[in-house]
Protein backbone atom coordinates (compact mmCIF):
# COMPACT_ATOMS: atom_id res chain seq x y z
CA UNK A 1 0.00 0.00 0.00
CA UNK A 2 2.83 2.26 0.87
CA UNK A 3 4.40 1.75 -2.63
CA UNK A 4 1.14 2.71 -4.14
CA UNK A 5 0.86 5.93 -2.66
CA UNK A 6 4.55 7.15 -2.96
CA UNK A 7 4.30 5.90 -7.22
CA UNK A 8 0.88 7.66 -7.33
CA UNK A 9 2.80 11.06 -5.94
CA UNK A 10 5.86 10.41 -7.86
CA UNK A 11 3.38 10.09 -10.83
CA UNK A 12 1.67 13.28 -9.90
CA UNK A 13 4.89 15.03 -9.15
CA UNK A 14 6.38 14.08 -12.46
CA UNK A 15 2.64 15.52 -14.31
CA UNK A 16 3.22 18.60 -12.43
CA UNK A 17 6.41 19.24 -13.98
CA UNK A 18 5.78 18.13 -17.25
CA UNK A 19 2.66 21.00 -17.16
CA UNK A 20 5.61 23.56 -15.96
CA UNK A 21 7.65 22.82 -18.48
CA UNK A 22 5.06 23.03 -21.05
CA UNK A 23 4.27 26.76 -20.11
CA UNK A 24 7.89 27.42 -19.66
CA UNK A 25 8.26 26.68 -23.15
CA UNK A 26 5.02 28.91 -24.11
CA UNK A 27 5.95 32.06 -22.30
CA UNK A 28 9.86 31.37 -23.98
CA UNK A 29 8.17 31.27 -27.43
CA UNK A 30 5.52 34.37 -26.34
CA UNK A 31 8.41 36.56 -24.91
CA UNK A 32 10.32 36.00 -28.53
CA UNK A 33 7.47 37.68 -30.30
CA UNK A 34 8.82 41.00 -28.40
CA UNK A 35 10.73 43.22 -30.52
CA UNK A 36 13.73 44.57 -29.59
CA UNK A 37 16.31 47.51 -31.36
CA UNK A 38 19.17 45.98 -31.85
CA UNK A 39 21.92 47.28 -29.45
CA UNK A 40 25.04 48.73 -30.57
CA UNK A 41 27.61 48.64 -28.42
CA UNK A 42 31.73 47.72 -28.27
CA UNK A 43 31.57 46.67 -24.67
CA UNK A 44 29.18 44.09 -22.82
CA UNK A 45 27.36 44.16 -19.76
CA UNK A 46 27.04 40.42 -18.59
CA UNK A 47 24.97 39.06 -15.59
CA UNK A 48 25.26 35.31 -14.65
CA UNK A 49 24.15 33.25 -11.71
CA UNK A 50 24.93 30.08 -10.12
CA UNK A 51 25.34 27.43 -7.15
CA UNK A 52 29.01 27.06 -6.74
CA UNK A 53 30.80 24.41 -4.03
CA UNK A 54 33.87 26.67 -4.44
CA UNK A 55 35.56 29.82 -5.01
CA UNK A 56 37.66 28.11 -7.44
CA UNK A 57 35.07 26.37 -9.80
CA UNK A 58 33.51 30.59 -9.54
CA UNK A 59 37.30 31.95 -10.21
CA UNK A 60 38.13 30.13 -13.06
CA UNK A 61 34.79 31.03 -15.18
CA UNK A 62 34.14 34.52 -14.13
CA UNK A 63 37.92 35.52 -14.25
CA UNK A 64 38.48 34.57 -18.01
CA UNK A 65 35.12 35.78 -19.21
CA UNK A 66 35.41 39.07 -17.21
CA UNK A 67 39.36 39.65 -18.14
CA UNK A 68 38.00 39.81 -22.34
CA UNK A 69 38.62 43.16 -23.66
CA UNK A 70 35.02 43.52 -24.55
CA UNK A 71 33.42 42.37 -21.20
CA UNK A 72 32.38 46.50 -19.65
CA UNK A 73 31.37 44.36 -16.38
CA UNK A 74 29.96 41.24 -15.11
CA UNK A 75 27.43 41.10 -12.09
CA UNK A 76 27.04 37.52 -10.73
CA UNK A 77 23.99 37.03 -8.92
CA UNK A 78 24.94 34.50 -6.20
CA UNK A 79 24.24 32.73 -2.51
CA UNK A 80 27.29 32.47 -1.36
CA UNK A 81 30.47 35.42 -1.63
CA UNK A 82 31.66 36.56 -5.07
CA UNK A 83 35.49 36.54 -4.75
CA UNK A 84 37.24 39.48 -5.40
CA UNK A 85 37.72 39.75 -9.55
CA UNK A 86 38.40 42.59 -11.68
CA UNK A 87 35.62 44.08 -13.32
CA UNK A 88 32.99 41.44 -11.52
CA UNK A 89 30.52 42.46 -8.84
CA UNK A 90 28.93 40.22 -6.43
CA UNK A 91 24.74 40.60 -6.12
CA UNK A 92 22.89 39.44 -3.29
CA UNK A 93 19.13 38.77 -2.70
CA UNK A 94 18.26 40.55 0.47
CA UNK A 95 17.56 38.39 3.55
CA UNK A 96 14.01 38.78 3.72
CA UNK A 97 13.56 37.12 0.53
CA UNK A 98 15.54 34.37 1.45
CA UNK A 99 13.48 34.02 4.44
CA UNK A 100 10.61 33.50 2.20
CA UNK A 101 11.40 31.67 -0.17
CA UNK A 102 14.93 29.91 0.33
CA UNK A 103 18.48 30.63 -1.19
CA UNK A 104 17.93 29.19 -4.43
CA UNK A 105 14.42 31.01 -4.66
CA UNK A 106 15.86 34.53 -3.72
CA UNK A 107 18.65 34.23 -5.95
CA UNK A 108 16.60 33.23 -8.82
CA UNK A 109 13.96 36.18 -8.31
CA UNK A 110 16.54 38.62 -7.40
CA UNK A 111 18.03 37.21 -10.66
CA UNK A 112 14.71 38.07 -12.39
CA UNK A 113 14.77 41.58 -10.93
CA UNK A 114 18.06 42.78 -11.87
CA UNK A 115 17.69 41.97 -15.42
CA UNK A 116 14.56 43.52 -16.00
CA UNK A 117 15.99 46.77 -14.05
CA UNK A 118 19.60 46.45 -15.66
CA UNK A 119 18.37 45.31 -18.61
CA UNK A 120 22.40 43.31 -19.48
CA UNK A 121 23.12 42.98 -22.52
CA UNK A 122 24.18 39.14 -22.16
CA UNK A 123 22.76 36.54 -19.62
CA UNK A 124 24.49 34.03 -18.50
CA UNK A 125 23.27 30.30 -16.51
CA UNK A 126 25.19 28.01 -14.78
CA UNK A 127 23.90 24.71 -15.35
CA UNK A 128 20.14 24.56 -16.70
CA UNK A 129 18.32 23.21 -13.82
CA UNK A 130 17.15 25.80 -12.86
CA UNK A 131 19.36 28.58 -13.78
CA UNK A 132 19.49 28.04 -17.68
CA UNK A 133 15.67 27.89 -17.70
CA UNK A 134 15.49 30.84 -16.28
CA UNK A 135 18.24 32.62 -18.52
CA UNK A 136 16.30 31.50 -21.99
CA UNK A 137 12.95 33.22 -20.70
CA UNK A 138 14.40 36.42 -19.31
CA UNK A 139 16.47 36.65 -22.40
CA UNK A 140 13.77 36.79 -24.73
CA UNK A 141 12.15 39.45 -22.62
CA UNK A 142 14.33 41.71 -22.06
CA UNK A 143 16.58 41.37 -25.45
CA UNK A 144 19.13 39.69 -24.41
CA UNK A 145 21.70 37.31 -25.80
CA UNK A 146 21.58 34.16 -23.67
CA UNK A 147 24.27 31.87 -23.00
CA UNK A 148 23.62 28.29 -20.81
CA UNK A 149 27.33 26.93 -19.42
CA UNK A 150 27.05 23.10 -19.40
CA UNK A 151 29.29 22.23 -16.74
CA UNK A 152 27.83 18.40 -15.66
CA UNK A 153 27.82 17.03 -19.53
CA UNK A 154 24.43 15.78 -20.40
CA UNK A 155 23.31 14.42 -17.24
CA UNK A 156 22.17 17.90 -16.38
CA UNK A 157 19.00 16.84 -19.16
CA UNK A 158 19.10 13.69 -19.68
CA UNK A 159 16.39 11.33 -18.16
CA UNK A 160 14.79 14.56 -17.30
CA UNK A 161 17.41 15.67 -14.99
CA UNK A 162 16.69 12.61 -12.73
CA UNK A 163 20.49 11.93 -11.60
CA UNK A 164 21.91 15.17 -11.01
CA UNK A 165 21.73 16.30 -7.57
CA UNK A 166 18.77 19.27 -8.26
CA UNK A 167 16.09 18.60 -5.33
CA UNK A 168 13.22 19.76 -7.96
CA UNK A 169 14.27 17.32 -10.99
CA UNK A 170 16.08 14.67 -9.13
CA UNK A 171 13.02 13.78 -6.86
CA UNK A 172 10.98 12.62 -10.29
CA UNK A 173 11.93 9.23 -8.92
CA UNK A 174 12.90 7.78 -12.49
CA UNK A 175 13.95 8.70 -16.44
CA UNK A 176 11.47 11.21 -17.93
CA UNK A 177 11.46 11.16 -21.72
CA UNK A 178 9.24 14.11 -21.89
CA UNK A 179 10.37 16.18 -19.49
CA UNK A 180 14.10 15.35 -21.10
CA UNK A 181 12.75 16.73 -24.18
CA UNK A 182 11.16 20.00 -22.95
CA UNK A 183 14.56 20.91 -21.30
CA UNK A 184 16.30 19.81 -24.96
CA UNK A 185 13.47 22.33 -26.24
CA UNK A 186 14.51 25.09 -23.94
CA UNK A 187 18.14 24.66 -25.21
CA UNK A 188 17.51 24.88 -28.23
CA UNK A 189 16.19 28.41 -27.71
CA UNK A 190 19.59 29.77 -26.32
CA UNK A 191 22.06 31.64 -28.21
CA UNK A 192 24.83 29.84 -27.21
CA UNK A 193 25.41 26.50 -24.97
CA UNK A 194 28.87 26.62 -23.59
CA UNK A 195 30.42 22.81 -22.91
CA UNK A 196 33.23 21.72 -20.70
CA UNK A 197 34.13 19.04 -23.38
CA UNK A 198 32.66 17.31 -26.15
CA UNK A 199 30.49 14.73 -24.90
CA UNK A 200 27.66 17.06 -24.07
CA UNK A 201 27.94 18.91 -27.49
CA UNK A 202 27.17 15.38 -28.97
CA UNK A 203 24.44 14.51 -27.08
CA UNK A 204 23.14 17.77 -28.14
CA UNK A 205 23.13 17.51 -32.20
CA UNK A 206 21.82 14.20 -31.36
CA UNK A 207 18.72 15.93 -30.02
CA UNK A 208 18.43 18.13 -32.73
CA UNK A 209 19.81 21.46 -31.02
CA UNK A 210 20.75 23.35 -33.68
CA UNK A 211 22.15 26.41 -31.81
CA UNK A 212 25.82 27.91 -31.28
CA UNK A 213 27.97 25.59 -29.42
CA UNK A 214 31.67 26.39 -27.84
CA UNK A 215 33.65 24.36 -25.86
CA UNK A 216 35.20 26.68 -23.04
CA UNK A 217 36.81 24.68 -20.43
CA UNK A 218 37.47 27.42 -17.30
CA UNK A 219 40.75 29.45 -17.13
CA UNK A 220 43.33 28.93 -14.69
CA UNK A 221 46.50 30.87 -13.23
CA UNK A 222 49.48 29.18 -14.01
CA UNK A 223 51.47 30.96 -11.71
CA UNK A 224 49.33 29.02 -9.12
CA UNK A 225 48.63 25.78 -10.79
CA UNK A 226 52.10 24.57 -11.99
CA UNK A 227 54.57 21.74 -11.12
CA UNK A 228 56.67 22.89 -7.84
CA UNK A 229 59.25 20.60 -7.56
CA UNK A 230 60.45 21.81 -4.28
CA UNK A 231 57.42 20.84 -2.78
CA UNK A 232 58.13 17.53 -0.98
CA UNK A 233 55.42 14.42 -2.38
CA UNK A 234 52.85 13.63 0.60
CA UNK A 235 50.96 11.80 -0.85
CA UNK A 236 50.75 8.87 -3.60
CA UNK A 237 47.11 9.32 -4.82
CA UNK A 238 45.14 12.38 -4.68
CA UNK A 239 41.34 12.83 -5.03
CA UNK A 240 39.47 15.94 -5.43
CA UNK A 241 35.72 16.03 -5.44
CA UNK A 242 31.97 16.41 -3.65
CA UNK A 243 31.91 13.61 -1.34
CA UNK A 244 28.52 12.15 -3.40
CA UNK A 245 27.38 9.11 -4.50
CA UNK A 246 28.38 9.37 -8.49
CA UNK A 247 31.71 10.16 -7.34
CA UNK A 248 32.32 6.86 -6.46
CA UNK A 249 34.60 7.08 -3.88
CA UNK A 250 33.78 3.80 -2.25
CA UNK A 251 35.39 2.59 -5.61
CA UNK A 252 38.49 4.58 -4.63
CA UNK A 253 38.52 3.30 -1.35
CA UNK A 254 38.26 -0.11 -2.60
CA UNK A 255 40.78 0.02 -5.16
CA UNK A 256 43.23 1.15 -2.65
CA UNK A 257 43.07 -1.72 -0.39
CA UNK A 258 43.61 -3.97 -3.57
CA UNK A 259 46.97 -2.08 -4.66
CA UNK A 260 48.55 -1.84 -0.90
CA UNK A 261 48.75 -5.63 -1.41
CA UNK A 262 51.73 -5.04 -3.84
CA UNK A 263 52.20 -1.17 -2.42
CA UNK A 264 52.49 -1.69 0.91
CA UNK A 265 53.14 1.72 1.91
CA UNK A 266 50.55 3.60 -0.58
CA UNK A 267 48.73 6.19 0.74
CA UNK A 268 45.90 9.28 -0.39
CA UNK A 269 44.38 12.15 0.27
CA UNK A 270 40.77 13.26 -0.24
CA UNK A 271 40.03 16.59 -0.69
CA UNK A 272 36.20 17.93 -0.87
CA UNK A 273 32.98 17.19 1.44
CA UNK A 274 29.67 16.06 0.65
CA UNK A 275 26.58 14.17 2.02
CA UNK A 276 28.62 10.94 1.69
CA UNK A 277 31.49 11.85 4.08
CA UNK A 278 30.42 10.20 6.93
CA UNK A 279 29.51 6.71 5.27
CA UNK A 280 32.91 6.97 3.39
CA UNK A 281 35.10 7.35 6.71
CA UNK A 282 33.16 4.30 7.92
CA UNK A 283 34.25 2.69 4.80
CA UNK A 284 37.89 3.25 4.94
CA UNK A 285 38.13 1.61 8.88
CA UNK A 286 36.16 -1.13 7.06
CA UNK A 287 38.46 -1.25 4.62
CA UNK A 288 41.35 -1.38 7.19
CA UNK A 289 43.00 1.78 5.15
CA UNK A 290 42.17 4.31 7.71
CA UNK A 291 45.54 5.58 8.46
CA UNK A 292 46.64 5.45 4.87
CA UNK A 293 43.59 7.70 3.46
CA UNK A 294 43.55 11.20 4.76
CA UNK A 295 40.05 13.05 4.63
CA UNK A 296 41.31 16.76 4.26
CA UNK A 297 37.30 17.98 3.54
CA UNK A 298 37.18 21.47 2.01
CA UNK A 299 40.04 23.38 0.62
CA UNK A 300 39.88 26.66 -0.60
CA UNK A 301 44.01 26.15 -1.68
CA UNK A 302 43.83 22.81 -3.72
CA UNK A 303 47.31 23.72 -5.57
CA UNK A 304 48.78 23.45 -1.98
CA UNK A 305 47.32 19.71 -2.70
CA UNK A 306 48.09 18.78 -5.67
CA UNK A 307 51.59 20.12 -5.55
CA UNK A 308 52.25 17.61 -2.89
CA UNK A 309 50.95 14.29 -4.48
CA UNK A 310 52.01 11.80 -7.31
CA UNK A 311 48.78 11.32 -9.43
CA UNK A 312 45.09 12.92 -9.70
CA UNK A 313 42.72 10.18 -9.55
CA UNK A 314 38.55 9.98 -10.43
CA UNK A 315 36.54 7.07 -9.86
CA UNK A 316 33.20 8.47 -11.12
CA UNK A 317 30.63 7.40 -12.84
CA UNK A 318 29.68 9.90 -14.26
CA UNK A 319 32.02 13.33 -15.81
CA UNK A 320 32.41 16.66 -17.75
CA UNK A 321 36.00 17.70 -18.23
CA UNK A 322 36.91 18.02 -14.42
CA UNK A 323 38.33 21.45 -13.00
CA UNK A 324 40.47 19.68 -10.38
CA UNK A 325 41.81 17.09 -13.60
CA UNK A 326 43.02 20.36 -15.22
CA UNK A 327 44.27 21.54 -12.53
CA UNK A 328 46.02 18.89 -11.90
CA UNK A 329 47.54 18.32 -14.96
CA UNK A 330 48.75 22.21 -14.89
CA UNK A 331 50.93 21.08 -11.45
CA UNK A 332 52.17 18.33 -13.35
CA UNK A 333 50.58 15.42 -11.97
CA UNK A 334 49.58 12.57 -14.17
CA UNK A 335 45.60 11.09 -14.55
CA UNK A 336 43.94 7.89 -13.67
CA UNK A 337 40.27 8.42 -14.66
CA UNK A 338 37.24 6.97 -15.58
CA UNK A 339 37.22 6.53 -19.24
CA UNK A 340 33.78 8.39 -19.03
CA UNK A 341 32.09 11.84 -19.92
CA UNK A 342 34.93 14.33 -21.48
CA UNK A 343 37.98 12.63 -19.70
CA UNK A 344 39.20 11.37 -23.08
CA UNK A 345 39.29 14.94 -24.36
CA UNK A 346 42.60 15.46 -21.95
CA UNK A 347 43.94 12.28 -21.26
CA UNK A 348 45.56 10.29 -23.46
CA UNK A 349 46.36 6.86 -22.71
CA UNK A 350 50.07 5.71 -21.56
CA UNK A 351 51.00 9.33 -22.42
CA UNK A 352 49.45 11.79 -19.42
CA UNK A 353 47.50 9.07 -17.74
CA UNK A 354 45.24 6.38 -17.93
CA UNK A 355 41.76 6.00 -18.84
CA UNK A 356 40.17 3.17 -17.09
CA UNK A 357 37.64 0.96 -18.04
CA UNK A 358 35.77 -1.50 -17.23
CA UNK A 359 35.28 0.64 -14.36
CA UNK A 360 36.36 -2.10 -11.47
CA UNK A 361 38.43 -2.05 -8.48
CA UNK A 362 40.89 -3.97 -9.96
CA UNK A 363 41.36 -1.99 -12.98
CA UNK A 364 42.29 1.26 -10.69
CA UNK A 365 44.51 -1.09 -8.65
CA UNK A 366 46.48 -2.09 -11.59
CA UNK A 367 46.97 1.09 -12.72
CA UNK A 368 48.27 2.68 -9.13
CA UNK A 369 50.96 -0.03 -9.51
CA UNK A 370 51.88 0.62 -12.94
CA UNK A 371 52.90 4.23 -12.82
CA UNK A 372 53.99 4.27 -8.94
CA UNK A 373 56.26 1.16 -9.47
CA UNK A 374 58.70 3.21 -11.92
CA UNK A 375 59.85 6.55 -11.15
CA UNK A 376 60.73 7.35 -15.14
CA UNK A 377 57.09 6.23 -16.24
CA UNK A 378 55.98 8.65 -13.58
CA UNK A 379 58.17 11.61 -14.23
CA UNK A 380 57.91 11.08 -18.35
CA UNK A 381 53.90 10.76 -17.66
CA UNK A 382 54.49 13.95 -15.02
CA UNK A 383 56.14 15.88 -18.32
CA UNK A 384 53.78 15.23 -20.85
CA UNK A 385 50.67 16.20 -18.55
CA UNK A 386 52.01 19.93 -17.79
CA UNK A 387 52.59 20.50 -21.64
CA UNK A 388 49.08 19.75 -22.94
CA UNK A 389 47.55 21.86 -20.44
CA UNK A 390 48.79 25.20 -21.92
CA UNK A 391 45.52 26.31 -23.26
CA UNK A 392 43.65 26.42 -20.14
CA UNK A 393 45.60 29.64 -18.87
CA UNK A 394 43.67 32.63 -17.92
CA UNK A 395 45.12 34.69 -20.77
CA UNK A 396 44.12 31.70 -23.70
CA UNK A 397 40.89 31.26 -22.21
CA UNK A 398 39.93 35.22 -22.20
CA UNK A 399 40.96 34.73 -25.89
CA UNK A 400 38.28 32.71 -26.31
CA UNK A 401 35.84 34.51 -24.70
CA UNK A 402 36.82 37.42 -26.74
CA UNK A 403 36.05 35.48 -29.80
CA UNK A 404 32.74 34.90 -28.37
CA UNK A 405 31.71 38.19 -27.57
CA UNK A 406 32.67 39.62 -30.88
CA UNK A 407 30.12 37.77 -32.35
CA UNK A 408 27.49 39.61 -30.05
CA UNK A 409 28.92 43.37 -31.10
CA UNK A 410 28.68 42.40 -34.27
Amino acid sequence: MLDKKVNLLRNCYRWLLRIMLILHYLILKLFKLIPHKTKKTKQLTILATGTFYSDHWLMTHLHPMANADKCKHLLMVASTSVPNIDKVSGQYAPRWLSKIFGQVGARLLFFTWVAITKRPDVLVGFHLLLNGLFVVVLAKLIGAKSVYICGGGPREVVGGGVNTENRIFNKIGQPDDFIEKMLVKSVNEMDLVVSMGTSAIRYFKDKGVSTNFEIVPGGFDDSVFCPRPEIKKQYDLILIGRLSEVKRIDRFLESIQIAKKQLPHLNAVIVGDGPDKEKLQKLAIELGIADDVYFAGWQNNVEYWLQQSRCFVLTSDSEGLSQALIQAMMCGIPAINSDVGDLSDLIKEDKNGYLITPLTNESFANSYVTILSSENKLKKLSENAYHSTTKFSVPAVSQHWQKIYATFTS
